[in-house]
């Protein structure tokens, strides 16, 4: 029982972790705004660095969510928690251009 504990306590660190390093990266780059969009610069960090912690916040939003399901469910916010989870990590990872930073999510429900 304690070393499910302390894995599922190492897993939250490093969610937590991954995703505010997502964070911190997005604000790194708008402190940047001299680098020209899909510079080979740009699309060299997006490719190498953005996408991959694209795709990890993207499955660690789908496990949250899953793991929060029942309570959105009794809030009646459960397409909110997915679209903000999951959605926008995809989003951000698959369907914006290689090395632009600056393009802003649709808004939830487009």
């Amino acid at each position: 029982m304690l070393d499910s504990r302390k894995m599922l306590v190492t897993c939250l660190v490093l969610l937590t972790l991954l995703m505010s390093s997502q964070a911190a990266m997005a604000a790194s780059v708008d402190q940047n705004a001299d680098v020209k969009i899909n510079s080979p610069e740009a699309m060299a960090v997006d490719l190498l660095a953005a996408r991959p912690l694209g795709l990890v916040a993207m499955l660690g939003g789908t496990v949250v969510f899953v793991v929060s399901l029942p309570f959105s469910a009794l809030g009646g916010n459960t397409e909110d928690a997915w679209n903000t989870l999951v959605v926008t990590p995809a989003e951000y990872t698959f369907h914006r251009p290689l090395g632009d930073f600056n393009q802003q999510p649709a808004a939830p429900g487009n």
